[in-house]
């Protein structure tokens, strides 16, 4: 794949050249200067292979002029999927990039270099570009990674991960698989999409959505809603939320606890939330492996929700009227420029 349009800083891979013009000699590229990529093809050795960006155009540079694209988490995090960088949700080692080249069996995996194929059916419509690089599109680049998921819920993170980014709307992905009933994995993809959230930030948040719903068998909480209290004044936007008893879950991970700015903040937030009546409960980095704690504590607020008056509830989850809303993908996908990069802006950190 010619590769020259690329518009972002990365190293596109070349091939050998007996004039050293447009490519190293043999000989040099044989030498300790340059590092193969694939193939034929290398970059300088000081070149970032880690880089996402990097790996996405070695990889795509084997790709036949006129056919194929990557595909699968390295297509969602070249279109800027924050949370799309090839390490497995659960941790692991760095997957492959994978190419789809439909029934193309010119090009081959390369495992030693981190490149894979799928022969899966590939359409036209499935196909875009993006700075240069040709892709799957992101509903078909979701659907690919939920039916080749390790678990059920890998799936629903690969959905809800998406949805972050406003890449696809489950409505989207659900019509999807609904066209591609005969594919492998897709009843896996299926059984995901009903348990996703289109507001969800991080993956650990998905992991608390979990252990809320699946483990403690409790009603399916609200996903980043804002709280607001009886003056209209937001209290917070907690991580997740039981409208009924005013349980809130909040993941807390190792930076909250590392930076001396920001969990005394955590602190005073959850206080203002019981001065209105609500039981924030924490999960932190050892739960997600274990949640048996973090489930023990939640159903303690539970109880405890449950056992006091009425009138203790001094939080609303009714928006203000001026109140942007922010938690659906339609939503988002509906704000301007400057809307987005004010109301969503905390998001890219």
């Amino acid at each position: 794949m010619d590769l020259s349009g690329v518009t972002r800083p990365v190293v596109v891979p070349v091939r050998p050249d007996q004039t050293g013009q447009s490519g190293p000699s043999p000989k040099k590229a044989r030498g300790p200067a340059w590092r193969k990529t694939s193939r034929g093809w290398f970059v300088p050795s000081d070149v970032d292979g880690s880089d996402l960006d990097q790996r996405v155009v070695e990889a795509a540079v084997t790709l036949q002029q006129d056919w194929g694209a990557v595909t699968g988490w390295a297509a969602l995090g070249w279109q800027g999927g924050r949370w799309f960088d090839g390490t497995p949700w659960g941790g692991g080692p760095i997957r492959p990039v994978t190419l789809a080249v439909g029934g193309n069996r010119v090009i081959r995996q390369q495992p030693a270099f981190g490149i894979r194929t799928s022969e899966e059916r590939l359409a036209p419509s499935d196909l875009m570009v993006v700075d240069g690089v040709r892709l799957t599109t992101a509903v078909r680049s979701v659907c690919f990674e939920m039916r080749y998921a390790r678990t059920v819920w890998d799936a629903v993170t690969t959905l809800c991960m998406a949805c972050f980014n406003d890449l696809v709307s489950i409505d989207e992905l659900a019509e999807y698989a609904r066209l591609h009933p005969g594919w492998t994995g897709i009843p896996q993809c299926r059984d995901a999409i009903p348990l996703a959230d289109e507001n969800l930030w991080s993956p650990r948040e998905v992991v608390m959505l979990r252990a809320w719903t699946s483990v403690a068998g409790l009603s399916r909480p609200l996903c980043n809603a804002p709280v607001f209290d009886l003056n209209g004044r937001l209290i917070g936007v907690p991580d997740l939320v039981d409208p009924a008893t005013g349980v809130v879950g909040e993941y807390d991970g190792g930076i909250h606890f590392v930076d001396g700015h920001r969990r005394p903040r955590d602190l005073d937030r959850e206080e203002d939330f019981r001065q209105h009546g609500m039981h924030p409960v924490v999960m932190i980095a050892d739960d997600a492996q274990d949640p048996g704690r973090f489930v023990a504590r939640m159903l303690g607020a539970q109880s405890r929700a449950t056992a006091q008056p009425a009138s203790s509830r001094r939080w609303t989850l009714e928006r203000p009227r001026d109140w942007v809303d922010t938690t659906t993908v339609a939503a988002r996908r509906a704000l301007g420029l400057r809307q987005r990069e004010w109301l969503l802006g905390h998001r890219a950190a």
